[in-house]
């Protein structure tokens, strides 16, 4: 079956970091309510799901000595693009970033798909994101658009900036008056009061473009740095740098100027030679001589230079967080996943043998929804799917699920591959290299055993290119039912009492319990269908739910005589009642 946690994703389109006006960040919007999500190391939410504000979120990490890190992502140029990032945002929220972020295009280029995305990711992703926002070059009442959107979103995080030009622009003041990033801090007090937690951009070398003249000094830095926090900004991530013991005197300097407030080191792992130099070149970057010396050295080797920019960051980090002068840190991950999760596992970041999920599937973030607690086992594992066919399930909203003789069960025409995008050229192209274009029953069988073994990336209804570590002990089982007809999508093994710390099998808090019914979905004709149930009487504790994809509200057969709700995963922890998620 293919119940992986993890999620598939394809490098995303697009060269470079749209905005290097500092950085965007967004901030994943969490709702207060007696809503425990009882959570390791006692936290009753330890990833904080149920606080809102990044600035809020920080001061809990710090006063647990907690050190957090964030992913920042740029909103694709294609459409496939964006497919892909939401897969890959996905996968990347399972290491559980205290929140994500979103850049704003220069002068307003991208504000429609900046706000698609973190409305998704805020909804459907359980993460907290944060929202960039530029004010210059930008058309009168955008900046209010933007604002409205966010809130209207559900984001409660703001990356304040001044913005850069679009590419061949001049650099404007914006029609509403907007000058520089200290006049959006303001207006965003002025009009949302504390409604958005606000980062604003700190540049530990100095602004690239010097103000615009070219003339700015390391002081006037200071002192519209300065003035930003004044206006009302919660905390400072800084533009990219690869100089430590400068970054670490720039912190140092915001005390001795009055600036309070947490900064956060923005690190943005080198990926290659030729995007280093333009970036750097960019950015007016300052580089250490042994960076140069190295980059030179392995510019031909495109793998060295990945691992060395992966060696290389965690080696800054370090010194970073040793220091004691930052809480946490913040990638620019250039939409790419495998160098910035390299460096959070080399930070040692991730607990390795204990569970980090909160529940067996991530709970929203999302207001209506955040107080549910239970979910049909078929959406466990599938977090998009089970938004497009569950939107209606909102009249529930303490996840008391409806009876599952229902036909809002699930319209399987809602299909969670008509809801992403719809299927585009590329998909269709990428699909038939997947799959190839099976004609007999048999060629669908042999593509089911192939993703069992690894030889077929992924199927139409996982969403991950991983099987989760649980199926790895029944994956012979699900080979032979596969070859005999039974083409299985979903499956848990069975669990008697497995600690909730189990790597394969843990969920919820420490020093809890966990249990599991066998389960199986799957695809079957019609005969092995009735054989099934004609043998059912044999196996007493077994409970078979079938449906005829013929589109008739009545076709559900079942051996179950009072149908209702059937746990089939269930924990019990300490000090509360028993918890029953799917």
């Amino acid at each position: 079956m293919s119940d992986a946690h993890g999620d598939i994703g394809a490098a995303s389109a697009g060269s470079g970091h749209e905005g290097h006006d500092g950085h965007d960040h967004k901030h994943h919007h969490h709702h207060h309510g007696n809503h425990h999500t009882h959570n390791n190391k006692g936290h009753p939410d330890p990833n904080l799901r149920q606080t809102a504000k990044i600035s809020d979120k920080i001061k809990q990490r710090i006063k647990e000595n907690k050190v957090f890190f964030s992913f920042e992502y740029f909103p694709p140029r294609t459409e496939s693009g964006v497919m892909n990032l939401y897969d890959r945002v996905e996968r990347m929220s399972t290491y559980e970033p205290l929140f994500v972020d979103m850049t704003w295009g220069a002068g307003g280029s991208t504000s429609d798909i900046t706000l698609e995305l973190v409305g998704n990711i805020q909804k459907y992703m359980g993460l907290d994101i944060m929202m960039h926002l530029t004010c210059t070059n930008m058309p009168q009442g955008k900046v209010q658009l933007g604002l409205q959107g966010a809130k209207e979103r559900g984001c409660r995080n703001i990356l304040a900036l001044r913005g850069d030009p679009p590419a061949g622009k001049e650099w404007t003041k914006c029609e509403d008056g907007f000058e520089h990033a200290s006049d959006l801090v303001r207006y965003i007090r002025q009009e949302f009061g504390d409604y958005f937690s606000i980062g604003v951009a700190g540049y530990p070398e100095g602004h690239p473009s010097g103000s615009l003249d070219g003339k700015m000094t390391y002081d006037d830095e200071m002192r519209y740095l300065k003035e930003k926090v004044d206006a009302g900004a919660d905390f400072i991530i800084t533009q990219m740098f690869y100089d430590v013991d400068n970054f670490l005197k720039f912190v140092l300097d915001c005390k001795t100027w009055g600036i309070n407030v947490p900064v956060l080191p923005g690190i943005l792992p080198i990926q290659n030679y030729g995007g280093f130099r333009k970036m750097t070149g960019f950015c007016k970057t300052m580089i250490p001589k042994e960076v140069d010396r190295r980059m030179e050295e392995l510019k031909d080797d495109e793998a060295a230079v990945k691992d060395y920019g992966v060696e290389l960051a965690i080696q800054m980090c370090k010194k970073i967080l040793a220091s004691g002068l930052c809480p946490g840190i913040h990638f620019y991950t250039l939409n790419l996943e495998k160098s910035v999760l390299s460096i959070v596992d080399g930070l040692g970041l991730i607990p390795k043998t204990e569970a980090i999920r909160s529940y067996p599937w991530r709970p929203t973030t999302h207001e209506k929804r955040k107080e549910e607690r239970v979910r049909p086992i078929f959406w466990a594992n599938r977090p998009k799917s089970y938004i497009q066919r569950t939107a209606e399930w909102d009249n529930f909203p303490n996840g008391r699920w409806g009876s599952n003789d229902s036909p809002a069960y699930g319209d399987i025409s809602h299909h969670h591959l008509a809801g992403s995008g719809g299927i585009t050229p590329e998909v269709k192209e990428l699909q038939i290299k997947l799959w190839g274009q099976p004609k007999t029953i048999k060629d669908v069988e042999d593509l089911f055993v192939a993703f069992l073994e690894g030889g077929v990336k992924r199927l139409p209804w996982t969403e991950s290119d991983l099987l989760s570590p649980e199926t790895a002990l029944i994956t012979s089982t699900l080979k032979a039912l596969n070859r005999a007809g039974i083409l299985t999508i979903n499956s848990q093994p069975r669990v008697n009492a497995a600690p909730s710390s189990d790597s394969a099998f843990g969920w919820g808090p420490h020093n809890g319990v966990v249990y599991q019914k066998a389960y199986l979905e799957f695809f079957a004709n019609k005969e092995i269908v009735d054989a099934l149930f004609e043998q059912a009487p044999n196996f007493p504790s077994l409970s078979i739910y079938a449906v005829q994809n013929a589109g008739v509200a009545e076709s559900l057969r079942t051996n179950v005589k009072e149908p209702g709700t059937n746990a089939v995963t269930w924990g019990v922890f300490p000090d509360q009642e028993l918890i029953q998620p799917t």
